[in-house]
């Protein structure tokens, strides 16, 4: 048996998932979880942060800098969840972590794109892409 995937949006897929571990292998797994964000919202989440990057300067060590999407998509789900991780760095120094996107439901990545919304309004961040999203 291969790995099977259910959408339990109406009764007959949840029936075919309910049949589907009932005829599971021994040791299989079954995980029941909301859906992740979708590849839409990935691409604009991404749009919106080669946009600030950018347009704003951030506050690195002391000095103002222009920063990657990258970073700035380590700074806005750490601000996003009010969760400051740092680990020291291998080779000394910190290292800031945030959240996964890949693996945040479609609200959580939908507070994601708010938070962006919002913070570049207070910035007056001019924003490149209107990619709509779909779930």
């Amino acid at each position: 048996m291969e790995r099977q995937v259910f959408q339990l949006a109406h009764s007959t897929a949840r029936r075919n998932a309910a049949n589907a571990v009932m005829s599971a292998p021994e040791n299989f797994m079954v995980e029941v979880k909301p859906r992740t964000r979708s590849l839409d919202a990935n691409a604009k989440m991404w749009a919106m942060l080669a946009d600030v990057s950018r347009q704003i300067v951030w506050p690195v060590n002391g000095k103002m800098e222009r920063l990657s999407p990258e970073d700035w998509k380590a700074i806005i789900t750490a601000s996003l969840t009010q969760e400051n991780r740092m680990a020291v760095g291998i080779q000394g120094g910190f290292v800031m972590l945030g959240k996964s996107t890949s693996k945040m439901t479609i609200s959580e990545m939908s507070e994601v794109i708010e938070f962006l919304y919002s913070f570049g309004a207070d910035r007056d961040v001019v924003w490149s892409e209107a990619v709509e999203v779909t779930a």
